[in-house]
């Protein structure tokens, strides 16, 4: 089955030629003494969102950390614009890249503009204090996040999607070049999850930044993404186009579940319907049911056929 490419915001071509490269080569990443991921190749795509999934514990998170230096590799070597990122002075490197990690923590009744101006840290020094630079930043990522009338709140007060939001905007004030994302909808409804997704999306169209998100739902993955990758035991298992990468033996490998892939409804990318064990037992009962009744309608046929056959020979 041919599926369509997810109908996305149009890029802005000017910030889609300056997009941020970040790739990895022979990535070994672990915890201790455990190897989570070996010698792993990735790139992610210019100025494209990737969206990674898998299932837990497959090492998703786990290489998002090592793309972002905050997990030291036991072997190979990450490289932003062409530079090893551990040679990269801190300050520059946060300059340039941005991760929202799954939980992040904020202060106490911190305001949602003074968190969202924390955004603006690595471009402040000695040297260069605050500017009306970082002032723009901040009040273009409020707009651009839909949070500017959230701005004298606490971060407190929030819904989980305003929350969100504000922690994106505070990665967005950044201005970095690359933006990874680690499960940004986890504990949202799914009506604040398309509205994460929606901002990322229309950020990444608008200023070509390089995105990578860690997601658990694969129609979602599939509607918002690029460049999609499949992981199953800290290996890539596949990658490329969702229409291309997500089909139903995919998903029995990488997840052990039976499912039909077909075309979404509304955008006509790959959506997965899970069968499951309470599905099966349906459709069982369903042919079940159709079988009897082929059964009683034959015998029904066969019944007046004889009694025709009968009223035939008497007359």
């Amino acid at each position: 089955m041919a599926f369509a490419a997810a109908n996305r915001a149009e890029k802005n071509p000017a910030a889609a030629n300056r997009a941020a490269t970040l790739a990895a080569r022979g990535l070994s990443l672990g915890y201790g003494e455990r190897t989570i991921v070996e010698g792993l190749d990735v790139e992610l795509p210019a100025g494209k969102v990737t969206i990674i999934v898998g299932a837990n514990a497959c090492g998703k998170s786990t290489l998002l950390r090592g793309l972002a230096r905050l997990l030291k590799p036991g072997a190979g070597v990450v490289h932003l614009n062409g530079e090893d990122i551990h040679k990269v002075p801190t300050r520059q490197l946060a300059r340039q890249l941005g991760i929202l990690p799954q939980t992040p923590t904020a202060p106490d009744g911190i305001s949602v503009a003074d968190l969202v101006g924390r955004g603006r840290s690595p471009h402040q020094g000695w040297f260069r204090q605050w500017t009306a630079a970082d002032d723009d930043a901040v009040a273009a990522a409020l707009s651009v996040t839909g949070t500017a009338d959230l701005a004298g709140r606490s971060i407190d007060e929030l819904s989980g999607g305003q929350r969100q939001r504000v922690w994106i905007a505070m990665a967005l004030a950044q201005e970095t070049g690359v933006l990874l994302l680690d499960e940004p909808t986890t504990y949202l409804d799914l009506a604040h999850q398309v509205e994460v997704l929606d901002v990322v999306s229309e950020l990444n169209a608008r200023r070509g930044i390089t995105v990578a998100i860690v997601l658990h739902d694969l129609n979602l993955a599939a509607r918002y993404a690029d460049h999609l990758i499949a992981m199953k035991s800290g290996a890539i298992v596949a990658q490329g186009m969702p229409g291309q990468v997500l089909t139903a033996e995919l998903v029995r490998r990488v997840f052990g579940l039976e499912s039909v892939v077909v075309a979404d409804p509304v955008v006509g990318t790959p959506m997965v319907v899970p069968i499951g064990r309470r599905a099966a037992l349906l459709a069982d009962a369903a042919a079940q049911r159709l079988s009897e009744s082929e059964i009683v309608g034959s015998a029904e046929i066969g019944s007046a056929e004889v009694v025709a056959t009968s009223e035939g020979a008497r007359a």
